[in-house]
């Protein structure tokens, strides 16, 4: 017998496009939400040199205390939060641990997480598997996809134990504003909720935006919990490093739980991630320049096709397009152009109920794919559109 919650998990849109394409030719993927850029080389030979040097053995359960003396100084630096590396930050194996281990930490069976509609797919599972209940609150375009405060309010019940930001969001690139990141900390706090806040696309942001993290705020930190990753800002997605920063009476019982998960993250990564927070910058930078110059490639061309329609988003790597004029459900549109085009996206379906209607782009690729790819949408569309 398998396990029901096995069984009853959803499947990620994302993946079930991936697998549709294979064995499909002259595919251009625009699913997979990961940086198209190598790692920066100083936090390569950092890793080499750390295996070379015969660091291969675990770590302590929260992590090398370099690498969280170095998150703790980078918070100060970046964000304005002192934490303690002692007993306030914990290494994870990708925000996707961290995110995953806090569920089952704050989570009793039937207890409530709020989170925006759309949103990543991988909250809903790691809700799921903590037995939980996602509780969605729809978001809407004419918003730039903010969640919007009033609504996160009117969604609170007793059980209600967590409410869920992430700011840059995937999948709209949508950015809070300070106003409604105070405000979402006072709502925590008048409802004696945590608010976890999901903050990997914090650099990966355009034009006169910027970043604010709520547990910034004083008195923030007792019902803010703040996940990152290094995979976004420093395209290290598959040196699967992040962490997780909380007061200790979060950390502490979710480091029990880390104990029993994985034991700790990868040592080598690791040190080479102490390199990426105290080593130069310029890469990020770089990067962050060239998402900026997709993203604004992406927007002129998709506006340009008829039936289509974007907003240009404030941060992360993504664009949620909106196709509702082609009279087509996200899951068709966006099937027939993989099909038809070898274009691949994800259908905003598979992002939640408010994604209907769109589909969603990641421009973490390269200039001349992204061409590639808009000639081929548009002539797509320009054919299927003249049709109706």
């Amino acid at each position: 017998m398998i396990a029901e919650r096995a069984l009853s998990m959803p499947k990620s849109a994302i993946r079930q496009f991936f697998n549709l394409a294979q064995g499909l030719d002259d595919v251009i993927d625009l699913t997979i939400g990961a940086p198209d850029f190598t790692t920066p080389e100083n936090i390569v030979n950092a890793n080499v040199k750390a295996s070379l040097e015969g660091h291969h053995y675990y770590s302590s359960n929260a992590g090398i205390m370099s690498l969280r003396k170095a998150i703790a100084a980078k918070f100060e630096r970046d964000n304005g939060i002192s934490y303690d590396p002692e007993t306030e930050i914990d290494v994870t194996i990708g925000a996707t641990e961290a995110l995953g281990l806090l569920m089952m930490t704050l989570l009793n069976p039937g207890d409530e997480v709020i989170l925006a509609d759309p949103t990543w797919p991988n909250y809903i599972t790691q809700i799921l598997m903590a037995g939980g209940v996602p509780v969605r609150v729809p978001t809407y375009e004419e918003d730039g996809f903010s969640l919007q405060v009033e609504a996160v309010e009117a969604a609170i019940t007793e059980k209600t134990r967590a409410i869920l930001i992430n700011t840059p969001n995937n999948p709209t690139g949508a950015l809070l504003e300070k106003k409604s990141v105070q405000e979402f900390v006072e709502l925590a706090k008048k409802h004696e909720v945590y608010l976890i806040s999901d903050e990997v696309y914090e650099k990966i942001i355009y034009d006169e935006n910027e970043h604010f993290s709520p547990a910034s705020l004083p008195g923030a930190k007792e019902v803010v919990i703040t996940v990152n990753s290094f995979s976004k800002s420093y395209a290290m997605c598959g040196w699967r490093v992040g962490y997780v920063a909380a007061s200790e009476n979060v950390i502490a019982p979710l480091l029990k739980l880390q104990e029993g998960m994985a034991s700790c993250a990868n040592t080598m990564a690791q040190m080479a991630a102490v390199a990426a927070l105290e080593g130069p910058q310029d890469a990020v930078d770089e990067m962050v320049k060239r998402y900026k110059e997709r993203r604004d490639l992406m927007v002129e061309g998709l506006n340009k096709i008829p039936g289509i329609s974007v907003i240009k988003p404030g941060g992360a790597f993504y664009l949620f397009v909106n196709i509702k004029e082609l009279g087509k459900s996200s899951q068709e549109f966006a099937t027939e152009l993989l099909k038809q085009t070898g274009v691949m996206t994800v259908p905003g379906s598979g992002f939640g109920e408010a994604g209907e209607g769109y589909i969603r782009i990641c421009y973490a690729k390269s200039d001349e794919l992204l061409q590639q790819a808009l000639e081929r949408i548009n002539s797509f569309v320009s054919k299927e559109y003249s049709r109706s």
